[in-house]
């Protein structure tokens, strides 16, 4: 697959859909090759037990890769190497959960950080490594017997003592920015500070609604119905705007815009939304300048983060027409 955008901070698609990367499914159940490839490959070693991080140098940050060779000490923690494909020079890329080596002019990064700085081959590398961990991480045991698993298929699958295999699994989610549909610098949009984010000193973040695809739902159905669950807003106008993994441990978030009348009333769901309201594109143009715009409680506004699929829904809206 070509990466969706040009390099770092490419804003055609959303920060953690780009790669590099052929992921050679074929490979996977094949341990002669696997074997072989894993000598002379490239290693993200990233850690579960520190928040997934990962070592990056320089500035835009780039990964640091090492040869099997280079590791301090063969993984030892499970699944052991996750095969995550080939580069385009032919040579494979593993990730390993380990503690971090020491490596001079390196720091370690979580993928919320560094996301949307990352090229699209690192972007790829490191989005892929951080689900499949946290996938092996929550999936010890099989879900049917109670029986714990293994992990096989070079880290793409677990099995059970009978041979139950499990597959890595992703959940759809839908996130969505709601929009008045008119055009120019007093356009408005619609965004929510959630009830369960943790309180920050001062600001108040607000971000796109969003919610879990239930089952035998659509995405655009899913749409629909959390925003009127979470605001009491109907929508319509539903058009797609694109899709990123959110590995947090393992979510697709699907990307729409909607439009919605606002002059409805505003109705929150306290145990979801803590507060919602609608903000112009001068306002959101000053939260992204970091000029202050308050909140409407003495607080400053802040905006998610710039790795996430929000921030560039919040931004397309930004810079589009309507």
């Amino acid at each position: 697959m070509t990466g969706l955008g040009p390099g770092a901070g490419a804003t055609s698609g959303p920060p953690l859909a780009r790669t590099t990367l052929d992921r050679a499914a074929h490979r996977r159940t094949d341990r002669e090759w696997i074997a072989e490839a894993w000598l002379r490959s490239r290693v993200v070693v990233l850690d579960s037990t520190a928040d997934g991080r990962a070592l990056v140098c320089g500035e835009p940050p780039h990964l640091v890769l090492l040869a099997p060779d280079d590791l301090p000490h063969p993984p030892e923690r499970q699944p052991g190497p996750i095969f995550l494909g080939v580069e385009p020079d032919g040579v494979p890329v593993f990730a390993v959960d380990a503690a971090l080596p020491t490596v001079p002019g390196a720091r370690a990064v979580n993928l919320r950080d560094v996301g949307h700085l990352l090229d699209d081959r690192d972007s790829g590398i490191l989005t892929t490594a951080v689900a499949l961990t946290n996938w092996h991480l929550r999936h010890g045991y099989s879900s049917t017997t109670g029986e714990p698993t293994e992990p096989d298929e070079a880290g793409w699958s677990r099995v059970d003592p009978a041979g139950g295999r499990a597959w890595p699994r992703t959940d759809p989610a839908m996130i969505v920015l709601v929009h008045d549909g008119v055009a120019g610098p007093q356009g408005r949009c619609l965004l929510g500070n959630n009830a369960a984010w943790p309180t920050l000193p001062g600001r108040l973040r607000f971000s796109c609604l969003a919610g879990f695809v239930e089952p035998g739902e659509s995405a655009e159905a899913a749409v629909v119905r959390e925003v009127r669950e979470e605001v009491g807003v109907a929508v319509d106008d539903i058009g797609y705007a694109g899709s990123q993994a959110w590995p947090f441990p393992g979510s697709l978030m699907l990307g729409f815009l909607a439009r919605a009348d606002p002059t409805e009333p505003v109705r929150v769901d306290p145990t979801e939304i803590a507060a919602a309201r609608w903000f112009t594109r001068t306002e959101i143009a000053a939260v992204l300048a970091d000029d202050p715009v308050d909140a409407g409680d003495g607080r400053r506004v802040t905006l998610p983060m710039a790795s996430s699929i929000a921030h560039f829904l919040i931004e397309h809206w930004l810079t589009r027409p309507v």
